[in-house]
């Protein structure tokens, strides 16, 4: 066989500049990439991935087929510009991210191909996500090994790219270590399959090369397991078989592309074990690392006291679960046939450490998953210092051999301490491997300097310690420069003959290990500086205030972790509605983040609110807060546009659904006294459609029946308790009568009353309509919010002049998310943070006095929890309720589309509809009749009676079934 190595050895360099932006989009649809988009939008999300690079493309396909991806690469050839292969682009190392054509794989290249039980073999395309991988072979009592932190968005082809390792590699080896064969692109267009079989008698002029070079590649490449930087020659040895397979795991796509791939499969373990051991420190933990590894470990991993106090601080105490005594610890997976033999193992592995203090848990514990989760989501949360500065990927997974990482880390905390410097590690400790992210000041003058001096001299430490400055992402742009001080100039020049002769015209991911850009060139975050973005009067100050109150610096909290594209059919999350729906990463909270980072660079998006690149970004975001507490950094979506939206339309004419979805509430206080007659716009259609059409109103949507009699009316009216009923009520709550239930779903509140009575509990209403501005607050309307939210404080905190704390109850969960967390940010006031302190949910309360339901063994329910729930109060409470209840249950994941005003404007109806195709409409769909379908929240029922036949019930009303109207 002629390789392309050999046929192409004489080609031409390839060109510095390629054609004008726009035109390679073009270019590549003349080609056959009938996906290839040069619009200035999707380009600013695909200006960066999880690193601190940022580089706009020309242009960005998504390949459908292998002839798209030849055309592709043959048009990168032809115009020479550079060409780079993307899953998730969760890189850290900025592996994905170039100037000319982005391949982005995971939107069709993305089948698993077929899975072989038998062999315990699997094939896959390379955008196939390792938690959907992970999903086929579980039925089958097996998984794909190896599993990073990002496991729920990452792409086996990534994984393959830069050789990801993740906690359990030490059980089930590298990715590296799993690879069966591959089919491979090469830079021609040439499609070779590399399955470890006479791969020497194809590329002779390879073969060749690494018989010169054997003594350097022995001594100098692969000396430890997590030595992942420069190229895996060693997997070229004789000994080895010359394994260009193997090889090619952690080329970072410089050497070809990835177009299928037979992975390992291994047996899911039969039990599993999880010993957590506390030390003085982190560097005390990594000592006792040798000592551990004689178990039947196959994860091993540090955590350091500073994350913990970090996610305490982001979500409360109750989000760490309680922990052996220490400053530093290791948390340590043990695998086997037997749980009494692993407990055994377990206390063995105990006794035979140096923790000053320890616990062991069994398989399957919620504690131990707890811990587990803290770990996975250790990137997002040392993002930011105590002192809330951020904090920067680039010397983030640095390896030494197990028995020095006691040494290393002590050394490297000296040398950020001479540097003066911050950073929090933890990581793979039973590998070596360390994570961490500096606070570079690279939004300072002489930041970019900083971060030079530290990098080359933690490279020059790394290696007298024998390691390695990349020990799992790769090396990517971050540190490509730094290769000379661990490898001799004979092995960075090896580097170099290879790369040409499987690239001659260095068209894949040029810039990246051969021939590397320098380490702080193109840092996005050096290229901003805080208050870039003029605001003049911020509309939430408040809200911004963890970022000193400063847009610039919010916007770039987003560090690329990606985890906004997890799947959240899979136990992903909430976040991204629209994401889930349309799977294109403008969608997605990161795709949102960059094009807003790219607008306060102010360079190829226009510094201006009203920039069109970011309306268009932030159109389909349903505002639903997820973002805002499943981010591991805190990057909070709903925020962001209420600030756009407040500034861009500031002093000018807004949307007409603005005017009328937003001031809804107040609009509503006019109209239902006068119910009978407003209703009939509804029900003759050619009034109603006169109406959609003047607010913006998709055509398909129902226009919402106000209520005859509001729930305020009748509690003046009927809803005292009877003249004399016995006192027995030694307690008392407010309960806030929100618009959408006041004047649209009353029974809701009564029932709630009716509850609240069973109880034994005193109820009162506020004898003033009070409105939270929720609507105004999701359409930036923020001084108007400020003014009904004002007012509704006001008044909620007069209701407690004794100062006993009565509880404010919420039965809308939007409604109660914004007593609960928007008044504090948007008002900041004391009276704010008192009626904040006072609200609960319905179950909240229920549950804090001890009540009892009734029975209500037998019923059967599907359950929608509310974005804003899930997002702020958690859902916890509502679970524990019911299962006292003895309600049988499948509770949903994800959004159910509608979210507000978002699901009825136009534009938006299908997008709302297939966010509602995720879980909820096919849930309800195949419920029994019977089957009690529960939404406390009032979008979630309209979506329901908008797209079904279904009926929803708020869980007060499950609860009040039975009892005695009040």
């Amino acid at each position: 066989m002629t390789t392309v190595a050999d046929a192409h050895a004489d080609s031409p360099a390839r060109e510095a500049v390629g054609p004008a932006t726009g035109s390679v989009a073009a270019e590549l649809r003349a080609a056959g990439c009938a996906e290839a988009t040069a619009d200035p939008t999707v380009l600013a999300a695909y200006s960066s991935d999880g690193s601190l690079f940022r580089l706009r493309p020309q242009a960005v396909a998504f390949p459908r087929a292998d002839a798209e991806v030849a055309a592709a690469l043959q048009t990168a050839r032809r115009l020479g510009v550079g060409l780079v292969c993307r899953g998730a682009g969760t890189s850290l190392a900025g592996n994905a991210v170039g100037t000319g054509i982005i391949l982005d794989f995971s939107r069709h290249l993305n089948r698993i191909l077929e899975l072989l039980p038998a062999e315990r073999a699997v094939w896959v395309e390379p955008g196939v996500v390792h938690a959907q991988l992970q999903a086929a072979a579980k039925p089958h009592g097996l998984r794909f090994g190896p599993d990073p932190s990002t496991n729920s968005r990452c792409t086996i082809g990534g994984m393959i790219g830069n050789n990801a390792c993740g906690p359990r590699a030490m059980g089930y080896g590298r990715t590296v270590d799993n690879i069966e064969a591959l089919d491979v692109m090469l830079a021609d267009g040439t499609v070779v399959r590399l399955d470890g079989q006479d791969d020497a008698r194809h590329f002779p002029r390879l073969h060749a090369l690494v018989a010169r070079s054997l003594e350097p590649i022995r001594t100098e490449v692969g000396t430890f397991s997590r030595q992942v930087s420069g190229y895996g020659l060693d997997w070229l040895l004789p000994e080895h078989g010359f394994d260009l397979r193997r090889a090619f795991a952690g080329s970072e796509g410089t050497w070809g592309i990835v177009l299928r791939a037979r992975m390992r499969l291994v047996a899911e373990p039969a039990h599993l074990a999880t010993a957590v051991l506390g030390y003085p420190d982190m560097a005390a933990a990594a000592d006792d690392v040798p000592a551990l590894r004689a178990f039947p470990v196959t994860a091993c991993e540090g955590l350091e006291r500073r994350m913990l106090d970090r996610l305490i601080e982001a979500k409360g105490r109750a989000a760490v679960p309680d922990m052996p005594e220490g400053g530093g610890w290791m948390v340590i997976e043990l695998a086997g046939d037997s749980a009494e033999e692993l407990q055994a193992s377990a206390r063995d592995l105990v006794a035979a450490s140096h923790a000053q203090d320890s616990m062991v848990f069994g398989g399957g514990d919620p504690t131990a998953a707890a811990i587990w989760k803290i770990r996975a989501d250790g990137a997002g949360l040392v993002s930011r210092t105590p002192d809330g500065r951020d904090a920067h990927a680039g010397w983030e997974d640095s390896a030494v051999p197990p028995e020095h990482l006691g040494d290393y880390i002590r050394a490297l905390m000296e040398l950020l301490d001479r540097h003066g410097l911050w950073a929090l590690p933890y990581g793979h400790f039973g590998d070596g491997c360390l994570h961490m992210r500096v606070d570079f000041p690279l939004d300072e003058d002489g930041g970019r300097q900083a971060m030079r001096d530290f990098m080359f001299d933690a490279a020059r430490l790394v290696a007298r310690f024998g390691g390695s400055v990349s020990g799992e992402h790769g090396d990517g742009r971050a540190r490509g420069e730094l290769l000379p001080r661990m490898f001799s100039p004979a092995v960075i020049e090896l580097f170099a003959q290879v790369k040409a002769l499987f690239d001659p015209r260095d068209t894949l991911n040029p810039g990246i290990i051969v021939a590397p850009d320098a380490l702080d060139e193109d840092i996005r975050t050096a290229q901003v500086r805080p208050g870039d973005m003029p605001a003049g009067k911020t509309g939430l100050a408040f809200a911004l205030a963890g970022d000193g109150g400063d847009f610039a610096t919010a916007v770039h909290r987003c560090t690329g972790v990606g985890k906004c594209r997890a799947d959240s059919a899979a136990g992903g999350g909430v976040m991204c509605p629209s994401y889930q729906a349309t799977r294109n990463e403008v969608d997605s909270t990161r795709g949102r983040a960059r094009v807003l980072q790219e607008m306060v660079r102010g360079e190829d998006v226009q510094r201006d609110w009203r920039a069109p690149e970011v309306h268009e970004a932030l159109d389909l975001c349903l505002s639903c807060k997820a973002c805002g507490s499943e981010c591991p950094t805190g990057t909070d979506m709903a925020t962001y546009k209420a600030e756009v939206l407040y500034q861009a339309y500031r002093g000018r004419l807004r949307p007409a659904d603005h005017y009328l979805l937003g001031w809804l509430p107040v609009l509503s206080r006019a109209a239902a006294p006068l119910a009978p007659l407003v209703n009939l716009v509804g029900r003759v259609p050619a009034l109603a459609a006169v109406a959609k059409r003047a607010g913006r109103i998709d055509g398909r949507r129902a226009i919402p029946a106000f209520t005859r009699r509001t729930f305020t009316r009748w509690f003046r009216h009927a809803g005292a308790a009877p003249a004399g009923r016995e006192r027995r009520r030694q307690r008392e709550v407010v309960l806030f009568a929100d618009s959408w239930s006041n004047f649209f779903a009353p029974r809701v509140l009564a029932a709630a009353v009716a509850v609240l009575r069973d109880a034994g509990v005193d109820v009162r209403v506020l004898p003033s309509t009070e409105c939270c501005g929720l609507s105004l607050i999701s359409t930036g309307q923020l001084d108007g919010a400020k003014r009904l939210l004002g007012s509704a404080v006001e008044a909620l905190d007069a209701t407690d002049a004794a100062g006993e704390a009565v509880p404010i109850i919420g039965v809308e969960p939007s409604c109660t998310a914004v007593l609960r967390e928007d008044a504090v940010a948007l008002l900041g006031t004391d009276a704010a943070r008192r009626v904040a302190e006072r609200t609960k949910t319905l179950a909240e309360y229920l549950l804090e006095i001890g009540y009892r339901p009734q029975d209500l063994t037998g019923v059967r329910a599907v359950v929608q929890p509310h974005c804003h729930q899930s997002a702020v109060m958690g859902f916890a409470a509502d679970e524990e309720l019911l299962d006292r209840a003895g309600v049988e249950r499948t509770v949903l994941g994800g959004c159910c589309g509608l979210a507000g005003n978002f699901g009825v404007v136009e534009g938006h109806y299908e997008v709302s509809e297939a966010v509602g195709e995720l879980a909820l409409l096919p849930a309800v769909r195949a419920a029994a009749p019977d089957t009690v379908v529960l939404a406390d929240g009032y979008s979630c029922r309209t979506q329901l009676h908008d797209l079904s036949d279904r009926r929803g019930v708020h869980l007060a009303e499950l609860l009040a079934w039975g009892l005695e109207a009040p």
